[in-house]
């Protein structure tokens, strides 16, 4: 979901609507930038993007799997008994770890050729499309829904919409999780800036993020600078857990719950 915008200020660009409303709202529309186009090469770009850190995307969305079942199941219950939403899926690369664990899986993104990839990839998860502002579903229908990686192709001017519509969509007590590139971190502005589809992305900051979710009342259950050393040790994994309170994390996460 990458967006663009006709206006600029203070380094972003909108596109504002009729004069009536120019004062009110700032309206995002579509870039030059289609996910559509990258559907058979996506992970290759990815690749290309990330090949100087010497691990494959694989690594990175593994970690993030993990600790999204983890954050799961402490402050739900077993993963087997919840209703979970993939909100900006993509072409499935993480629901590949999740779908084993989760007992319904949900996914949705803004392109319709993404959108069915998703499907070919992963079967078991119910994907949709939607228009990028209002969730197809019902208030209260989710136990989890989470983004990983999307907040920084969606527009500044809808951060605060995109919250709210996790808000909305879950059950009282729901969880709501958000992974992010960590804008801190000189190697991920390195790896951004490689990625061809990145090109108009926004990076949030861990307390930009924050403050969205304290926004739309989620109660932040637990945030953290996570990915700090590119090894597949479990040592190294273990070391990590420690250090979430040190902003040099390639990517950081924020968790909140539904008061």
């Amino acid at each position: 979901m990458v967006w663009a915008y006709a206006r600029k200020e203070d380094g972003v660009e909108y596109l504002l609507q009729d004069k009536e409303k120019e004062s009110k709202k700032e309206l995002a529309v579509k870039s030059d930038v289609s996910f559509d186009d990258y559907v058979e090469t996506y992970r290759a770009e990815i690749e290309d993007s990330i090949g100087f850190i010497g691990q494959d995307v694989d690594f990175f969305i593994e970690i993030k799997a993990d600790m999204l079942l983890d954050i799961a199941r402490r402050y739900i219950g077993p993963t087997e008994k919840i209703k979970a939403l993939d909100i900006g899926s993509g072409v499935g690369l993480v629901d590949r770890f999740l779908k084993s664990s989760i007992g319904q899986l949900y996914g949705v993104d803004v392109e319709d050729g993404v959108v069915q990839k998703a499907k070919v990839n992963n079967p078991e998860v119910d994907y949709r499309k939607y228009d990028g502002e209002n969730l197809p579903f019902e208030d209260n229908s989710f136990d989890l829904c989470f983004a990983i990686n999307v907040m920084h192709h969606v527009p500044p001017a809808l951060w605060e919409n995109f919250s709210r519509e996790m808000n909305r969509v879950l059950g009282p007590g729901g969880i709501a999780a958000v992974f992010e590139h960590n804008p801190i971190n000189p190697l991920t502005r390195i790896a951004v800036a490689r990625c061809e589809f990145d090109r108009d992305a926004v990076l949030l900051t861990h307390s930009k993020l924050k403050s969205l979710f304290k926004g739309a009342n989620l109660e932040i259950a637990e945030d953290k600078y996570i990915v700090f050393f590119p090894f597949k040790s479990g040592m190294f994994r273990g070391i990590e857990k420690g250090l979430g309170w040190l902003p040099l994390g390639a990517q950081h996460c924020v968790a909140g719950r539904k008061r």
